[in-house]
């Protein structure tokens, strides 16, 4: 079986001076070897190439056959690592918490040990005939959440 942590510095090696960073990397039983990357700005299809033949290279296929795919974080997909929380700082995200309630708004602030989130609520406040949009700060530890990712909002 193919060494996940070869894999992870063959790709760490890769990585090192650039903006893209590790999301996930996956070698099951049969060596499928997965490597996902994201990047501020999106993952370039040459760069997953580049990444693909250095850890190819890395790698001996006389010893081991495997098969090999390089990938992105897709934009829909959840967040598995800090850095996404950090580069999508200002964006809207939707998160699911632990207890099955879903929140939306706009990620504001990422620290070690978690995150706050700017949600826009109608809250009929005292002495007022209709409720008013008023912006609340929640804050999720990483472990509240059973999930995180960007919002697309298609209206």
């Amino acid at each position: 079986m193919i060494d996940k942590n070869l894999v992870r510095q063959l790709a760490e090696e890769w990585l090192e001076g650039k903006d893209y960073f590790l999301t996930d990397l996956n070698v099951s039983a049969d060596d499928r070897i997965v490597v996902e990357i994201d990047h501020k700005d999106g993952v370039w299809i040459e760069d997953c190439v580049a990444l693909s033949r250095h850890i190819e290279a890395g790698l001996n296929r006389d010893e081991e056959d495997f098969e090999l795919e390089v990938g992105s974080a897709g934009i829909g997909q959840p967040f598995k690592v800090r850095r996404q929380y950090e580069i999508h700082v200002g964006d809207p995200v939707e998160v699911l918490a632990n207890d099955g309630k879903k929140y939306r708004g706009t990620l504001d602030d990422v620290s070690e040990d978690g995150f706050t989130l700017a949600v826009e609520e109608k809250v009929k406040e005292e002495g007022m005939k209709r409720p008013q949009l008023v912006e609340r700060a929640y804050h999720f530890s990483f472990e509240e959440v059973k999930e995180t990712k960007y919002w697309l909002d298609f209206k």
